[in-house]
């Protein structure tokens, strides 16, 4: 996983970010690079909230297709048969 696409993961724009604060974001981006994403965001976790806030990713709302809008069939239950004494 590359810092982008974590950081899109997180919800935060990468581009917004590296353009807003380029000194943080090359700090944070080789910091990422040295150690494990769950460390990386252990290690940042109240910096990545402020961050989010700052530079929250905008995501294009997603198209119904047909395939979506078609509830999944039921299942049918049937009771099993009781058997006569």
């Amino acid at each position: 996983m590359n810092f982008e696409a974590y950081l899109a993961a997180k919800k935060i724009d990468p581009v917004l970010f590296s353009k807003a604060e380029p000194d943080l974001f090359t700090a944070w981006k080789t910091a990422f690079e040295q150690m494990h994403p769950n460390s990386f965001t252990m290690q940042k976790l109240n910096l990545i909230n402020a961050i989010r806030r700052k530079y929250l990713l905008k995501e294009k709302p997603a198209e119904p297709s047909a395939e979506a809008s078609r509830q999944p069939a039921k299942p049918v239950m049937k009771p099993k048969p009781r058997p006569k004494f």
